[in-house]
């Protein structure tokens, strides 16, 4: 009797320690970027942020509830089948209990059959294409990052007015091709008198738009009211290259929407050019926001956080949020925690959306300054659009 209650003891307290290590276990968090291609800023913003957001959700501990957070990141090379490869490694040999990432959206594609299959939360950002919260999308896909078509409605609203005609000139892949079919829905749901007389789609890696360019301006030059190109481009912005083909001898006017800070630089000799963007440090007004710009102008070297920082920053403060509110890494209870979620971030508060996980959030209608104080005051408010004026329809199959 008493070797049996001495044994029981012994299995009780191996239980307890069991129980207590498992509790202590480091939460364990993937990063899939393109830190290797045209994407790399994009990348490195979103490891600065990522990062910067973990430290200011936690108050500087780097954990939550007593665990440790481990962060490795991983470079796919902007190519789906390293992306796909890397996020079945990190489920399955690094038993990372989150993924966040891809930069691409043809990568972000490749992994969400993964995340189904090893049943893990994977946090989409920055990856843009609507069919990743759409058609492709499972249950285990969350997304802070803005969709393509918050980005057309947004800009759609900024450029909406009676007698409007618009050509729209976008990189010939899943961004670009939702990025335009979106426009064009917001367009016509906004029924503001805006219309899409011409399509234009070059290659992702295009340098050259002179034929581009003149078979825009044959389709806008002879319409009358307002003309404009709308460029949805990622990486180097073909802005200048249009500009120096002289459209405003047609009366057409360019519209590149927002951009990360270098390439919004080459905005200046376009001062009054209007479009809408997903983030610009100077426009958000919150707690958030005010840490982030201070801490990563202390940091590095005076500049202010771009885009990507932004969203990076976004990511973590949504894993922190989901994670203290399940209280556990466990998938199903991080799943429920994390439908309806309302969390903070450097834009004010998102609320991911239950039917389809798609972080609802504002976007900024902006208008180019004339005068620029310094390389970083580029743009003025023209007003902030709520969560509540971006009606993304719901794609998925759910």
């Amino acid at each position: 009797m008493q070797r049996s209650m001495k044994a029981s003891l012994a299995i009780a307290a191996v239980a307890a320690f069991a129980g207590t290590a498992a509790a202590q276990e480091d939460i364990r968090i993937a990063v899939i970027y393109g830190k290797t291609g045209p994407f790399e800023a994009y990348a490195k913003q979103t490891e600065a942020g990522f990062m910067m957001g973990l430290e200011y959700a936690t108050g500087g501990k780097m954990e939550i509830n007593g665990r440790k957070i481990k962060v490795s990141f991983k470079d796919d090379q902007l190519k789906p089948d390293i992306a796909k490869s890397l996020l079945e490694q990190a489920y399955g040999d690094e038993k990372v209990h989150i993924a966040v990432g891809p930069t691409s959206s043809g990568a972000a594609l490749a992994m969400l059959p993964v995340a189904a299959e090893y049943k893990r939360v994977l946090l989409v950002e920055p990856a843009v294409a609507d069919s990743i919260t759409g058609d492709k999308w499972n249950r285990y896909v969350f997304r802070t990052g803005r969709n393509s078509t918050q980005d057309a409605i947004s800009n759609a609203l900024a450029l909406c007015g009676k007698d409007t005609s618009i050509a729209t000139l976008a990189q010939d892949y899943a961004f670009g091709k939702d990025g335009v079919a979106a426009f064009e829905e917001a367009l016509k749901k906004a029924n503001c008198g805006a219309t899409i007389v011409h399509k234009e789609f070059a290659p992702q890696n295009a340098t050259d738009f002179t034929a581009s360019a003149q078979r825009m301006f044959d389709a806008l030059k002879d319409k009358k009211g307002r003309k404009f190109i709308f460029i949805i481009w990622a990486g180097p912005n073909p802005l200048a290259k249009i500009a120096d083909l002289k459209p405003e001898r047609f009366g057409i006017s360019l519209a590149p929407g927002g951009n990360i800070l270098p390439v919004m630089k080459t905005y200046k000799p376009y001062p009054g050019m209007e479009g809408a963007i997903y983030y610009y440090y100077a426009f958000p007004k919150n707690k958030a926001n005010d840490w982030l710009v201070a801490e990563h102008k202390k940091r590095f070297n005076n500049v202010p956080p771009d885009f990507f920082t932004a969203g990076g920053m976004s990511a973590a403060l949504a894993v922190v949020a989901a994670i203290k509110k399940a209280g556990s890494t466990d998938t199903e209870k991080l799943i429920a925690a994390m439908e309806g979620l309302e969390f903070e971030t450097p834009k004010g508060m998102m609320t991911f959306r239950k039917e389809d996980h798609q972080a609802m959030q504002a976007m900024y209608h902006f208008r180019v300054k004339k005068d620029w104080k310094d390389d970083f005051d580029m743009l003025e408010l023209v007003r902030e659009i709520p969560a509540k004026d971006i009606h993304v329809p719901i794609r998925n199959k759910r």
